[in-house]
């Protein structure tokens, strides 16, 4: 067969702690960023015997939450079940997680793309997570840190309907901005507040159209967005030239070696039926009113995908731009609250509101260049020094001044070092543009005088040698006149 024949069938499993000041069955404080062993534990985490969970409500609520939001259906009837399999850090030698009557089922997220792909959620369930293994050193032992065992885990399963490692990677990113946007989980990859799982195959389409699945192989513990991508990709290759040699794909489970960019054997892949399934005893069946879950419905934000929408609409911004707002949420309202007040100062400067499309555009190119590239990339609005009224103050300077950039970018850069409002650094440090008409001539005449070559060019039909006569005028002037003054000004003495 030719690799055209197999399609890459892929789906997704991600956890992601939640974000509750108690963890799942018990009230020891949920805090993944505690760094003494063992604190945040009691008897009931640890499984001492006698003991018995309860359910934390918070959880319960959020991950109906995150169910609401991709357009899942919500059991008003639900369980918890024991889960059966032996880790060193798994307290208990079970896990209690749902298994056949989860609180979320039958969702779906749309990708973002020119054509939309929509992506089938088959269930989203809540579970406790393990400890975890603390490898000192060179020794030849593990130690158990039990901190992390019994924090709330909700667990999403998607249908097998990616059909490449970088439509799984644009699934997760979209997942980790839902559940920020909802204030449920931080969602850190690198802390391993979330973790993704991938299953992956090759089918085929046989002789009546019907699609036939191939031996599925689970990718454990990714990482990263990155690892996500890569793994899958390395995968659906790996399984791709076994079938071309006509050997068999094996199920098992795999991990990614980041280094040697490679999936490495496990273990076989573990079935439902090895889980040993059964119903929690210890804890209740979950009855949940109909005014409970309206309740949560009500109180869902305006989620990232509506919000990116929207940004296109309304602010006319590529979807580039509306990315790096939806992606920093901080910087998104940052934005919204700089808009906001740019709108008052056209009312109170009473400015044609035709010019509105030109400002925005002198706001979104500061924000989006300059702006970004002073904070690093790195933007949180606390630490920022500009308020939303004083970047706004500085867009309608800008306008109504006609600012050069290089002069604009310097105000702008003492804003960003100093705090202060532009009125008063224009002022301070006697920031002003050159209006006498004869110091403008004279400057003008020097860069003439200095480039014959691009002044023969410019005689001789060449458009470019204008722009770099204005470039030397700017230069001279220290960006204190506009470029279509030193344009007028070059033209009239040429």
């Amino acid at each position: 067969m030719t690799t055209k024949e197999y399609i890459p069938i892929i789906g997704l499993e991600i956890h992601a702690e939640l974000k509750t000041q108690s963890k799942m069955f018990c009230n020891c404080k949920n805090d993944p960023e505690e760094r003494q062993a063992n604190r945040n534990v009691c008897p009931i985490c640890l499984a001492h015997p006698g003991t018995l969970p309860v359910i934390n409500k918070k959880a319960v609520e959020a991950t109906i939450k995150v169910g609401l939001a991709l357009n899942c259906q919500i059991n008003q009837y639900s369980k918890f079940d024991r889960k059966n399999y032996f880790y060193p850090d798994l307290p208990k030698g079970y896990q209690i997680s749902q298994f056949d009557l989860p609180l979320c089922k039958n969702g779906y997220l749309d990708l973002p793309a020119k054509e939309k792909r929509r992506i089938r959620i088959r269930r989203v369930h809540l579970e406790e997570d393990t400890g975890r293994l603390v490898h000192p050193g060179s020794t030849n032992y593990s130690l158990v840190d039990f901190n992390r065992a019994g924090i709330p885990l909700l667990e999403l399963v998607t249908e097998p309907d990616l059909r490449s490692g970088l439509e799984a990677r644009k699934f997760a990113e979209e997942l980790q901005l839902l559940l920020r946007y909802l204030g449920v989980s931080n969602a850190d990859m690198e802390k391993g507040q979330m973790r993704i799982e991938a299953n992956v195959s090759l089918g085929r389409v046989d002789d009546k159209g019907n699609l036939v699945l191939g031996t599925k192989v689970e990718i454990k513990n990714l990482n990263s967005f990155k690892s996500v991508e890569r793994a899958i990709n390395y995968e659906v290759e790996r399984q791709l030239r076994l079938l071309e040699e006509n050997k068999k794909v094996i199920q098992e489970t795999r991990g990614w070696n980041g280094s040697k960019e490679a999936t490495v054997f496990q273990r076989a892949k573990e079935e439902a039926h090895d889980y040993r399934y059964f119903p929690e005893p210890d804890l209740p069946p979950l009855t949940l009113e109909s005014e409970f879950i309206e309740n949560i419905k009500s109180s869902l934000p305006e989620l990232p995908w509506q919000k990116r929408e929207r940004f296109k609409k309304e602010y006319n911004l590529n979807p580039k731009e509306a990315d790096v707002l939806i992606k920093n949420k901080d910087l998104g309202e940052y934005f919204e609250k700089i808009i906001s007040e740019i709108d008052n100062w056209i009312k109170v400067e009473k400015i044609d509101f035709e010019k509105w499309p030109e400002i925005l555009k002198i706001a979104k190119n500061y924000l989006f260049s300059d702006f970004l590239g002073l904070c690093r990339g790195q933007f949180t609005e606390e630490k920022c020094l500009i308020t939303p009224e004083n970047f706004a103050e500085f867009v309608l300077l800008v306008f109504q001044n006609k600012y050069p950039s290089k002069l604009a970018k310097a105000i702008l850069g003492r804003m960003f070092e100093t705090g202060k409002d532009p009125s008063r650094i224009i002022e301070e440090e006697k920031i002003r543009l050159i209006g006498d008409e004869k110091v403008i001539i004279k400057i003008v005449k020097e860069v003439i005088e200095e480039n014959p070559q691009a002044v023969r060019d410019f005689k001789g039909g060449k458009v470019n040698a204008l722009q770099f006569l204005i470039g030397q005028v700017m230069n001279k002037t220290q960006g204190r006149l506009t470029p279509d003054l030193a344009r007028k000004f070059l033209e009239d003495l040429l």
